[in-house]
């Protein structure tokens, strides 16, 4: 099973939103052959607790404007690990050491990853170490 067009479509638009606030190292992993209920993980990092939460509502907010509702929010106040949750993509935004300490690509690494584009068009992640 691979995601979908419209997952591919909306993680582009997530990743847009996490770059116009200098997220970092974002990871888009297809993860819909072992998880049912979602298709993609995007995976962003933020420098420190408030660029994470700058980070998140971005992305919340661009999602929203694109049609999607938010799901699920989880950890806006606290600022370390932000999950939001729209169904087709769920973003994960870390602050980086806690990015270290959970290591999502770790644990997700037989699923494939997708290829992000931002600003230039230029791909962001072509594989998921």
């Amino acid at each position: 099973m691979t995601a979908s067009s419209r997952a591919i479509d909306l993680v582009n638009v997530a990743a847009l939103a996490a770059d116009s606030k200098q997220a970092e190292d974002l990871v888009a992993l297809d993860v819909s052959g072992p998880l049912p209920l979602t298709d993609i993980f995007l995976i962003a990092t933020g420098r420190n607790e408030r660029n994470v939460v700058a980070i998140a509502g971005e992305i919340e907010d661009k999602m929203n404007e694109s049609g999607v509702k938010t799901l699920r929010r989880e950890g806006r106040q606290e600022g370390r690990w932000i999950l939001l949750d729209f169904g087709d993509i769920v973003v994960h935004v870390f602050h980086e050491e806690d990015r270290l300490y959970y290591s999502l690509e770790r644990l997700w690494k037989d699923c494939p990853a997708i290829p992000l584009t931002v600003n230039t068009g230029a791909p962001v992640s072509e594989s998921a170490e």
